[in-house]
């Protein structure tokens, strides 16, 4: 939660707080607010003073409740917000998608008053918008408990599958979530590995909480850590130079194929990879600069072996 927040601000997201979690604690309260206990509580005075009806209790099943009947102050959407919103969603996938999303977009939009909405409606039903094939949508259950893991920080068991099919159980301290080009990230401390770890959200299984907190790194940029560590990690180790700068050939190289650093007139590129074939194959054969493979024996017979099928085929035939 961002600390520039104004008091206002805080005050409504505490309502939404209450109304989805009745028995909420003020040291939950504090936790999901970020800020202090007192503060928490001093939020929750700015909502009675307002009229609003928050009741509390005491003792183990005690916590902050709204009074019977309490409802949100209504959403109000600016034209320009609303053409934001759904070409924010069309953006992501195809105006006619079926799923929760444009199902939750439908619902906005028809909702809207008829002056604000005329021209969203317009927007969503005469554009139009290729699938991306790199985004995926993680399982809104599982996003939930993750979320309110890295909010409460708590650490939590999670059940894991890999784009190879094999799975796993780790203990996690799950620092925080990731959106990178449509794909859901968990970027955690990894108690099984100990180390870094990125888990793409929609390959968790399941998760579980587990009695134990933790403290996040002071000063965390999570979308810089997620970059430095996605091609980290894996079974192959890889190291390939370029007989370039680090300017040019940085355009070019992705998060995942490891970390990019100069050396003299040229740069390496520091990795790891659990398919040594789509590394060479579908990213290092992309790159239009003279490389040489100065580690991971993996990785450099798969270079080998695509170089030789391109020598195949561009022999004379008889």
């Amino acid at each position: 939660m961002p600390n520039d927040l104004s008091p206002t601000a805080r005050a409504l997201r505490t309502l939404e707080i209450l109304q989805a979690r009745p028995g909420t604690t003020a040291g939950e309260l504090a936790v999901r607010l970020g800020v202090t206990e007192r503060a928490a509580r001093r939020y929750v005075g700015i909502l009675r003073e307002a009229g609003i009806p928050v009741e509390s209790a005491r003792g183990p099943h005690g916590g902050y409740r709204l009074g019977r009947g309490t409802r949100l102050p209504p959403v109000h959407f600016t034209q320009a917000e609303a053409l934001g919103l759904v070409m924010a969603v069309l953006g992501r996938r195809p105006a006619d998608a079926d799923d929760l999303v444009s199902t939750a977009l439908g619902k906005v939009v028809k909702a809207l008053p008829e002056n604000v909405g005329r021209q969203a409606a317009m927007l969503r039903e005469y554009a139009s918008a290729a699938p991306d094939p790199y985004s995926t949508l993680p399982d809104p259950a599982v996003t939930s408990e993750l979320v309110d893991a890295v909010a409460a920080r708590r650490r939590v068991s999670v059940s894991y599958r890999s784009e190879a099919g094999d799975e796993w159980e780790a203990e996690v301290d799950p620092w925080s979530l990731v959106v990178r080009y449509g794909r859901w990230y968990l970027l955690c401390h990894s108690h099984r590995a100990d180390a870094i770890r990125t888990y793409r959200v929609d390959r968790v299984r399941a998760v579980r909480q587990t009695g134990h907190g933790f403290d996040p790194p002071k000063d965390l940029d999570p979308v810089a850590a997620l970059e430095e560590n996605l091609g980290l990690g894996w079974e192959f180790p890889t190291r390939v130079l370029f007989d370039a700068p680090l300017t040019e050939v940085a355009p070019w190289i992705r998060p995942p194929m490891g970390r990019l650093e100069p050396l003299g007139e040229r740069c390496v590129l520091v990795g790891s990879t659990r398919n040594p074939d789509m590394y060479a194959q579908e990213w290092l054969a992309r790159v239009p600069f003279a490389f040489g493979v100065e580690g991971g024996e993996e990785l450099r017979a798969a270079v080998a072996a695509l170089g030789a099928r391109f020598t195949a085929a561009a022999a004379d035939r008889p």
